[in-house]
C-alpha cells in the first residue's frame, strides 16, 4: 500500500494529491492513509499535508526498500518479489533459507546493512550501512548441474554493463567475475548452490557493490584496491536506482544462459568487457601460483593461459592479479 502512495505522489511532481485519490486507490480510510504517510515519514519520506490540497512529496530518502526499488522496475522475473531487511548478517544466508522454503525464482534480498558480507573464500566484505547494495538472487534454472558456476560470469557481465551505465564510465571484468573501475574493485560476486546428483535446486546470487562510500572511508588496507561508484562519478547515486539498472541488466542475459543451455551464447560478451585476457597474469591456484599469459576463456568459462614456458594451462579457480 505504501507503494502505492509513493507512485501516486511520484506521478505528480511537485503538487499535492487528495487524501480522497488515495482512499480510493488504496481501497482504506483516510485514518489508514494518513497512518501510512506518518510511517513513510518516518521513514525519511519528507512530504507535505496541507489541508483541501492533500500530499505533495517534497524529497525522498536514499533507500533500497521494496518499494523503492519496484518504482518503474522493467522486469517479468527478475525483482518482482523483493525480500527487505535494514540489516542481516548476510543476505546470501537469509536468500538460501527463503530458497530452501521455496522463494520463487527471481526473490531478491537485500539489506541496508550486513554485518557478516562474505566475499570469495571466505573473505568478509566491507558493507557500511546504507551506502551500498549487498543484495542476493534466488535463481531456479533448468540447466545440468556443471552449467551452475557459469552464472557468476553471467552476473559479471550483468554488473558491468549496469555500473558501466550508471556511472558513465566503462568497467571491466576481470576473470572470473571482479568489477573493476581503473584498477580498483567496486562490486563482488559470491554464487552459492543447493543441487542433489544432477539437479540444481537452487542458486544464490549475492552482490556487494560500493555505490556511495567516499573513497577516504575505506579502510587503509582497502584503499589501493577498492572504490565505489560515488568515487568514480563524482557524486552520489540514488542506490534503489543502481538495484533496477542491475536486474534489468541481468534478466535477459540470464533467460539467454538458460535458453541456450549455459554460458556459451554469452561468451563474446564477457569478452567485449573483460580486462584479463592478452595480459600477463599470475594465477594464484590451491596447487601454487601460475605466471604467464590469459589467452581466452573457453564455453564453460574456464581461463586458458600460456606459462613462461610455452605450455599451455587451463584455470578453473583461482585469484588472478592482472599486470596491465
Amino acid at each position: 500500500m505504501q507503494g502505492t502512495i509513493l507512485h501516486m505522489l511520484r506521478e505528480t511532481p511537485g503538487g499535492f494529491v487528495s487524501g480522497e485519490a488515495m482512499c480510493q486507490a488504496c481501497g482504506v480510510s483516510r485514518t489508514a492513509i494518513w497512518k501510512h504517510i506518518k510511517d513513510l515519514q518516518d521513514a525519511g519520506y519528507q512530504i507535505e499535508a496541507v489541508r483541501n490540497k492533500g500530499y505533495r512529496l517534497v524529497e525522498s530518502p536514499d533507500l533500497v526498500t521494496a518499494a523503492e526499488i519496484r518504482e518503474g522496475l522493467q522486469t517479468t522475473l527478475i525483482g518482482q518479489s523483493i525480500i527487505y531487511r535494514e540489516s542481516l548478517d548476510s543476505t546470501n544466508t537469509l536468500a538460501q533459507q527463503m530458497a530452501n522454503q521455496g522463494a520463487p525464482e527471481g526473490t531478491v534480498v537485500i539489506a541496508d546493512e550486513q554485518t557478516s558480507g562474505r566475499g570469495r573464500r571466505g573473505r568478509q566484505w566491507f558493507s557500511p550501512p546504507h551506502s551500498g547494495i549487498w543484495m542476493s538472487l534466488i535463481l531456479r534454472p533448468e540447466l545440468p548441474l556443471a552449467h551452475a558456476a557459469q552464472i557468476t560470469l553471467v552476473a559479471a557481465v550483468a554488473l558491468c554493463q549496469a555500473l558501466s551505465r550508471a556511472t558513465g564510465v566503462k568497467a571491466g571484468i576481470k576473470w572470473p567475475n571482479d568489477i573493476l573501475f581503473n584498477g580498483k574493485k567496486c562490486c563482488g560476486i559470491l554464487t552459492e548452490m543447493h543441487a542433489e546428483f544432477d539437479q540444481i535446486h537452487h542458486l544464490v546470487v549475492g552482490i556487494g557493490i560500493n555505490v556511495n562510500i567516499p573513497q577516504a572511508d575505506f579502510p587503509d588496507e582497502l584503499q589501493s584496491i577498492a572504490t565505489s561508484l560515488q568515487a568514480i562519478r563524482g557524486e552520489k547515486l540514488a542506490r534503489a536506482e543502481v538495484v533496477r539498472t542491475v536486474l534489468e541488466e541481468f534478466e535477459p542475459l540470464y533467460r539467454r544462459y538458460v535458453n541456450n543451455g549455459g554460458f556459451g551464447s554469452l561468451r563474446d560478451a564477457w569478452k567485449a568487457n573483460n580486462i584479463t585476457l592478452g595480459n600477463r597474469i599470475v594465477a594464484h591456484t590451491a596447487r601454487g601460483d601460475i605466471e604467464g599469459k590469459a589467452l581466452d576463456i573457453d564455453e564453460f568459462g574456464v581461463l586458458l593461459m600460456e606459462k613462461d614456458n610455452g605450455e599451455q594451462e587451463k584455470i578453473y579457480s583461482a585469484d588472478i592479479t592482472v599486470f596491465v
